[in-house]
């Protein structure tokens, strides 16, 4: 079995949906956050679609997820935490960015959104509305750092440093590092830090660890 895996979306639902199905033998897909577009629209995809959240989501329709009414019956939401059952695979997830000010807040207390404060199209829908849920927060590090025997460990954010095509990126959030030590997933895949990549392809070798992206 496969699993394909998107970067972050940013609502481009039409080149995602011509990605998946263009690959109709993958039956499972993952993405690493920032689904939603500036409007906060989410879509339907044509294959199932496990995500964690970015930092440009529409936070509402995710707390609505986790009461069981997802946007699509085709988009799963995968909180902070873990481990799910994603086919095969254990998936733990750490979606958000880590924001230093709110990392020691509980995640059930960070502020939602208090309305838009601009209409501006080149805002991103985060910053557009500044809600605090798009964070990750240190009790949800220590539950993932607690996880064992995880296969996919999904993020938004990155570790430190990193390195696209081979070139060292000295960015990306040490708290990643942290995680990746303790739990030591079989493979991490990460957003938020935008590069093109040619199309690669990932099999060791065993039924269980087949991945696309």
């Amino acid at each position: 079995m496969m699993i394909g895996a998107l970067g972050d979306i940013h609502g481009e639902f039409e080149a995602a949906d011509d990605i998946m199905k263009r690959h109709r033998d993958v039956s499972l897909w993952v993405c690493v956050g920032d689904v939603a577009s500036n409007d906060g629209e989410y879509f339907t995809p044509p294959a199932p679609l496990y995500f964690v959240k970015g930092n440009n989501e529409e936070f509402d329709v995710l707390a609505a997820a986790i009461a069981g009414r997802p946007p699509s019956p085709m988009l799963h939401y995968l909180a902070n935490g873990g481990p799910f059952i994603v086919g095969p695979w254990r998936v733990a997830a750490l979606g958000g960015t880590f924001a230093p000010s709110w990392y020691n807040t509980p995640a059930s207390q960070l502020p939602p959104s208090k309305g838009r404060k601009s209409m501006s199209a080149s805002l991103k829908l985060g910053k557009s509305r500044d809600d605090k849920r798009r964070h990750f927060v240190r009790d949800e590090v220590l539950a993932c750092k607690a996880l064992a025997n995880i296969d996919l460990f999904l993020t938004h954010e990155a570790p430190r440093p990193f390195y696209p095509a081979g070139r060292r990126i000295d960015a990306g959030k040490t708290v990643l590092n942290d995680v990746l030590a303790a739990m030591k997933p079989r493979l991490h895949l990460f957003g938020q830090a935008i590069t093109t990549n040619s199309p690669t392809r990932c099999d060791k070798g065993s039924a269980r660890s087949g991945l696309m992206w």
